[in-house]
């Protein structure tokens, strides 16, 4: 029982660094494509290589999409969250930008109790306003220079809160393969639409350029990584409980801090760190409290 637990804490921390390779991966192609053409190429190669091992594994069988309008939900959720996300890796320092998406389980949980009528606890409410007072604190010198972009992680957070919530009206509805292909096919459409309409929109940072071949293989790359992640994730629930692993999430804003300072040489003054350990107060009080069993 106990190696299985060890192990299950392994797979969570494994899958977690894998996650946060990717957002390094991401940041490193900033000026070479925008955020909107890297995240559709993202989801179209994960959609793809994920189309691919359904087929073969569950035929034409696993190509259903149950509740099509929670399944666009989904599908809408990680379009918002991926461009915004992508885009804010480009424009702000890479352990700010992660810090504010750990609002999600918050944003979450109000969020449910709009679209889900689930009640709204007082634990909500005060991990809410703590958490908002921790992203006030990492956007105080951000907001001055980039305006309202600086907002973008807060938008990645909540479009992570809609698929959420979503996953709840379609859990138990397919396979775990058969789901992860939805939300990826159909991100990825929404995705391929936005970097168009970006590249048509006259803005210089949405310009697509010419496909450089390192950002392919980067962006291949973070696919595969994701989804791997995923797995190592999945195998964690199989051996350990949610309880344990759900803290370890954390351990990405800790690479991020890291990486950022080694590879990008971004060093947060110390109020964006006081503001990034109140979010991360915050997500661990409303986890403990039980209203949000998977703080990320």
């Amino acid at each position: 029982m106990q190696d299985n637990h060890r192990s299950g804490l392994i797979f969570a921390l494994g899958g977690f660094a894998l996650l946060s390779l990717g957002d390094i991966a991401v940041k490193s192609m900033a000026g070479q494509w925008p955020g909107t053409a890297i995240a559709a190429l993202r989801y179209v190669v994960g959609a793809v290589g994920l189309g691919v091992i359904l087929y073969l594994r569950e035929g034409w069988a696993g190509f259903r999409f149950p509740r099509l309008r929670w399944q666009m939900l989904r599908g809408s959720g990680v379009a918002l969250a991926a461009v915004a996300s992508f885009t804010a890796f480009h424009l702000m320092p890479l352990s700010e930008a992660t810090a504010i998406s750990f609002t999600s389980p918050m944003i979450t949980a109000l969020l449910a109790a709009i679209m889900l009528g689930e009640a709204l606890r007082r634990e909500t409410l005060i991990a809410s306003v703590v958490a908002f007072i921790g992203v006030l604190l990492i956007l105080r010198p951000n907001f001055a220079v980039l305006g309202p972009a600086a907002l973008l992680p807060v938008f990645a957070a909540t479009g992570m809160a809609l698929l959420m919530i979503a996953n709840r009206k379609v859990v138990g509805l397919g396979s775990i393969l058969s789901m992860q292909f939805n939300v990826a096919a159909i991100g990825a459409v929404l995705l391929v639409i936005a970097a168009i309409a970006g590249h048509f929109s006259g803005l210089a940072m949405f310009a697509v350029p010419p496909l450089p071949l390192p950002v392919l293989l980067k962006s291949a790359g973070i696919a595969v990584s994701a989804s791997l992640a995923h797995m190592l994730l999945y195998l964690a629930t199989t051996r350990t409980g949610a309880a344990a692993i759900a803290p370890m999430t954390y351990v990405q804003l800790l690479l991020a801090g890291c990486f950022g300072w080694v590879l990008f040489d971004e060093r947060p003054d110390l109020v964006a760190v006081i503001g990034a350990a109140v979010i991360v107060c915050a997500g661990l009080y409303l986890w403990r409290a039980g209203r949000a069993p998977n703080p990320v």
